[in-house]
């Protein structure tokens, strides 16, 4: 075993959170909570990190939370800014083109092609910073415990000696074949869209220009991907044809030839892996089950065509920290936890099917049947296209913890996600995590600490909100104000046709208030919600 991270060592570790498997989507959860003062423990089956890439890119709102984490300096060692995703068919022509903004609504690049080693590296070396975080190396989980109460895990060695691990909550980040998802018995629905590809990773011993960075050849002769990750490296990825054995395709000899076409040959490049996989979609049926909960590939699979596997993930723990925390701080009742699921299987149900929908397109071998898509895809003006599929800031929530008013439903603009712009404060320039703030936010164009009723804006502070009077460039004076720099927070308070927007952690909007009395309505809405 080997351990990383002061934290508290005993044979029988106690934590708040424990933490099963220590990928990327482990370790933001892992970070986000030990940043927010919790005892937490992190056990992963591997004594090393994995070497090789996986994930090749994340998104803007990504950035984002990574960047709450304080390793956006990093940045540039970790990953690339995308220029473009282009998706052609066998004789070049685009039939669709995304083209991807080097500054999107969440104030970083749209898409970042990244290596993935690097950035669990970053991540680990933050993590080492936290006292009270510690990670538990070289140890399988074997056996999990819900008392009703708490958790116990036994986690055993190669050597077959066993530790007893217990916590509050247990949160299984454990990957595709996660023993947490399987020990506590969730099912799972499988689309059966399912395809063998043949990955190449490859360092390039030359600096090159490729752009689009990334691009997908729709070619039924062998539909193929090319796409950034990270600085000096890229992956190719080819799908075996019918009658094609695996074991035929997964040989160097058939790697090269086929790079070969893009003038990668072993005198300008390193072939740094070749191997076969079979992507998949999936999600499980059920993300919480009493004290245990699920997020990252344990909970759901994806197509690769999105680039959305890592990124689901990790707004999985974005959502699930939060609540995580005002549940251990007894600020809200446990069933908070249900509105997790409740929110996330829609957003990952919709990143599903938008992939499966991109891989119809792509995964096609027969000559006729990619013939009738080019020229429908062309036909009907598919063309280029800006950011992602619901927009510049990411998917809204449809359900969950948002403000119905005295209905049932959202009331718009409850559940999108809010953008991030640069703003000033006490002279400060700055995008607006950086200079306000993360966590709840509230912010108005009149000041929100003046509208408010005292109770309900001592009960929004004790959780940790930040209250924010925003105002326009050269507005004149207002003592305490942050001005919208960016031009982003009051259009949106004007399009919403509101003077305030309450916002969760997770960058989701709560909902919106026109009036001091629609405001404390809307507040005292929030608080019953936490209190279930």
């Amino acid at each position: 075993m080997r351990s990383a991270g002061s934290g508290r060592g005993s044979d029988t570790p106690a934590a708040d959170v424990l933490i099963v498997g220590y990928g990327p989507i482990g370790q933001v959860l892992s970070i986000l909570l030990a940043t927010r003062g919790w005892r937490v423990l992190a056990v992963e089956r591997w004594e090393d990190p994995y070497t090789l890439p996986r994930a090749t890119s994340f998104d803007g709102e990504t950035a984002r939370t990574l960047a709450s984490l304080g390793v956006a300096g990093s940045y540039p060692e970790i990953g690339l800014p995308a220029d473009a995703y282009d998706w052609r068919n066998a004789e070049g022509r685009s039939l669709l083109r995304v083209e991807l903004a080097e500054r999107g609504a969440h104030g970083w690049p749209e898409t970042t092609t990244m290596h993935q080693p690097a950035l669990e590296a970053v991540l680990c070396a933050r993590a080492e910073r936290l006292p009270n975080l510690r990670v538990l190396r070289g140890y399988a989980a074997t056996d999990l415990v819900d008392s009703g109460t708490g958790v116990e895990l036994t986690a055993t060695d190669t050597a077959g000696s066993g530790l007893r691990c217990g916590a509050s909550w247990v949160v299984g980040c454990d990957g595709a074949n996660s023993f947490v998802r399987d020990h506590i018995g969730v099912r799972r629905t499988n689309l059966g869209f399912s395809f063998d590809w043949l990955l190449c990773d490859v360092v390039l011993h030359e600096p090159r220009v490729f752009s689009p960075l990334n691009v997908q050849y729709c070619d039924p002769a062998r539909p193929t991907t090319a796409v950034g990750s990270g600085p000096g490296r890229r992956r190719w990825e080819f799908m075996r044809l019918p009658g094609e054995s695996v074991a035929e395709l997964n040989r160097a000899e058939t790697a090269w030839r086929l790079l070969e076409r893009f003038d990668v040959t072993p005198e300008n490049a390193t072939l740094h892996r070749h191997t076969v996989y079979s992507f998949q979609a999936a999600w499980a049926d059920e993300w919480r089950r009493g004290r245990v909960l699920l997020a990252g590939d344990a909970a759901h699979l994806m197509p690769p065509f999105t680039g959305q596997g890592m990124c689901a993930g990790i707004r999985d723990v974005l959502n699930l920290s939060w609540k995580l925390d005002l549940v251990l701080r007894g600020a809200a009742g446990e069933g908070l936890l249900d509105t997790y699921p409740h929110e996330r299987i829609g957003h990952v149900r919709e990143a599903i099917d938008t992939a499966v929908r991109l891989g119809r397109v792509l995964c096609v071998t027969d000559a006729a049947t990619a013939a009738s898509r080019d020229a429908s895809l062309l036909a009907g003006g598919a063309g280029t296209g800006r950011g992602g599929q619901h927009g510049a800031a990411g998917p809204p929530l449809r359900t969950g913890l948002l403000y119905t008013g005295i209905g049932t439903a959202p009331v718009p603009p409850a559940g999108e996600v809010m953008p991030q712009g640069r703003v000033r404060h006490e002279g400060v320039t700055g995008l607006f995590d950086e200079v306000v703030g993360t966590g709840p936010v509230l912010l108005g164009s009149a000041d929100p600490a003046v509208a408010l009723e005292g109770s309900e804006l001592s009960f929004l502070t004790g959780l940790g909100t930040r209250v924010v009077h925003l105002v326009a460039e050269g507005a004149g004076a207002a003592p305490g104000a942050v001005i919208d720099v960016d031009e982003v927070y009051l259009p949106l308070l004007k399009a919403a046709r509101a003077r305030f927007l309450l916002v969760r952690p997770d960058h989701h909007i709560y909902g919106a208030a026109r009036t001091s009395r629609e405001l404390t309505a809307l507040v005292g809405q929030f608080r019953s919600g936490l209190s279930k």
